[in-house]
């Protein structure tokens, strides 16, 4: 009986040490989770600037070609250069989706009903 006693007030204490521990993590983690969330919506909002940016160019591009001064291989690169900011800028989002998720799993917030806006989102 005096061992289990012991062996209790034993794990009483090291519950008591390993508390400031386990809130400093928690915070660590649900600053960095939000820190995330803010870089990735700024890094979506830049890659939709440079989205119309590309689409303007690829415009500019595809009529100088009909008007002859530029070629085929200027209005495929203008393309690919369109479709790379459109694929960054879905990988962007999709971030900004996934870091909002682990935000709200760091400050104890997350629900299964959360998820079906974001499988909603993905679906599309």
């Amino acid at each position: 009986m005096q061992n289990r006693i012991k062996e209790t007030l034993a794990l009483e204490d090291k519950a008591s040490t390993d508390l400031p521990s386990a809130q400093r993590a928690v915070a660590q983690g649900t600053r960095t989770a939000y820190f995330g969330v803010l870089s990735g919506q700024g890094q979506a909002k830049a890659l939709e600037a440079a989205e119309t940016s590309s689409q303007s160019a690829l415009d500019a591009t595809k009529l100088g070609y009909q008007v002859g001064v530029r070629i085929n291989i200027d209005v495929l690169n203008a393309q690919s250069a369109l479709f790379q900011t459109k694929r960054d800028l879905a990988k962007a989002r999709y971030d900004v989706l996934l870091t909002g998720l682990k935000l709200r799993q760091a400050s104890g917030t997350l629900k299964a009903e959360d998820l079906g806006p974001v499988n909603a989102l993905l679906a599309k």
